[in-house]
């Protein structure tokens, strides 16, 4: 060993020169093992990582030549000292992994970044080494490319909400499920990406940050700004962050997860609608069975209908060449069954170009609604001799035996959305019922006048 070797090495033991208080200080902090040779191969730094992944300290290592015979075996060490202070003179990083020893006998298996030190002189001067155990840094660079390939290939949206409810990170998938571009959500609020429904997302958030992650995942409906008011339903669960260098977890944000289920959710919920309306539909049929009289069966019909249906309904009945008169409505202004109209008979003076009219002179449904504001609304319903809270209205005529005996109307508050084709479809099962009752009705009654 030269002269100037042994004084290196007299120095890095006392913790003079490179080794300083200040520099022992920093090495001392780092999360990774670092070790440091001179130019000859001599250890100089030693931090206390690299103690508790082999246990031998500082004060052990620093001032030894190579690795061998003690941080590695005598077979071992000469080939891995080569390889690290070929880093002196290369380029850039070597990686390399060796088989080093415990200061208690046992073997581990460490990855090594290495790379060179040159002097004041830019003349090689010696290598620093980081290493790790490689199960670590497999964990590591798994945890890193688990990250990339959610952020990159994932099939479902990922999104980093940071502490103040702003996504930090958005993928491609989540960019496509909002109407924007990658970069365009960052750092926004959600309300400018989300109408309604963001009072329920930025709550779930709310809690993840305070309490921890749900147990399981929740369907959350939003309202998209950026698709024209377009309905979405995303299957969502949500974790927590928090950082990993804090001494007590420190809340970086949320990890947002979700998956576009609008297609399956709706069509659940036709489902379930489908199944109730043809239950109600049963349970009408039998219950106008037991009524006597043909008028109170369709009237019963109609009551059965009305759940989770309509609001409103009423049956007008024909009177020759298009004229109708009321037969049965339910009560306006207060909740309440579909009753026979008592005294009827005079023929409504429905405007020209009212939808039951049209649907007297179609022989099919017609819907319409008001779109105007809720004084509008009011004027357009009882122009057309409805309650004053219709603003959305089905008209089905009623066909019996080859010929239309009256009109069906369903009516809708400003509560429930429009009539749609699927409504359409439901109404005209139920107008088939109410028509035949209706058509005995009026049989019977034409019977009764004759005698």
């Amino acid at each position: 060993m030269s002269a100037s070797t042994s004084e290196t090495a007299e120095r890095a033991a006392d913790g003079h020169g490179p080794g300083s208080d200040l520099l022992a200080a920093l090495l001392d902090g780092m999360d990774a093992a670092l070790c440091a040779f001179d130019a000859d191969g001599i250890v100089t730094h030693w931090n206390r990582e690299a103690e508790r992944i082999l246990g031998w300290s500082a004060e052990e290592a620093v001032g030894r030549r190579g690795l061998a015979g003690w941080a590695a075996r005598s077979a071992d060490g000469a080939e891995a000292l080569g390889r690290l202070m070929g880093a002196m003179g290369a380029p850039g990083r070597q990686v390399h992994e060796f088989a080093l020893l415990r200061k208690d006998g046992g073997r581990v298996l460490v990855r090594t970044q290495s790379a060179g030190v040159r002097g004041p002189d830019g003349a090689p001067a010696g290598v620093y080494c980081a290493f790790s155990e490689v199960h670590a840094q497999i964990d590591l660079e798994r945890s890193i490319a688990l990250s990339e390939a959610l952020f990159e290939d994932a099939p479902w949206g990922v999104v980093v909400v940071d502490v103040d409810l702003r996504p930090a990170v958005v993928n491609a998938h989540a960019a496509r499920a909002m109407g924007v571009g990658p970069r365009a959500p960052l750092g926004r609020p959600l309300g400018e990406l989300v109408g309604q429904g963001v009072e329920e997302l930025e709550g779930a958030l709310q809690h993840v940050l305070a309490e921890g992650a749900p147990r399981a995942a929740a369907d959350v409906w939003v309202t998209l700004r950026t698709a024209a008011g377009e309905r979405r339903c995303w299957r969502s669960g949500f974790v927590r962050l928090a950082s990993p260098l804090a001494e007590e977890p420190v809340p970086l944000g949320v990890g947002w997860l979700f998956q576009d289920v609008t297609q399956e959710r709706l069509a659940e919920q036709e489902a379930d609608r489908l199944r109730f309306r043809y239950s109600q539909l049963h349970r009408a049929g039998a219950a106008a069975a037991e009524c006597e009289d043909p008028m109170e069966a369709a009237t019963v019909l109609l009551d059965f209908a009305l759940a989770g249906f309509a609001d409103h309904a009423l049956i007008d009945a024909a009177a020759g060449e298009r004229r109708l008169t009321r037969a049965a409505a339910t009560p306006e202004g207060a909740p309440g069954p579909v009753a026979a109209v008592a005294g009827g008979g005079i023929p409504l003076r429905y405007p020209s170009g009212h939808p039951a009219l049209q649907a007297l002179s179609r022989t099919g449904p017609v819907r319409a609604s008001a779109t105007a504001s809720r004084q509008a609304a009011e004027e357009w319903a009882a122009e057309r001799h409805w309650p004053r809270d219709a603003v959305h209205a089905l008209c089905m005529p009623l066909r019996s035996r080859g010929r239309t005996v009256g009109v069906a109307t369903f009516l809708r508050s400003a509560s429930r959305p429009p009539f749609e084709r699927p409504d359409a479809v439901y109404a005209e099962t139920v107008a088939v019922r109410v028509a035949a009752s209706l058509d005995l009705a009026s049989g019977a009654g034409a019977v009764a006048d004759g005698d």
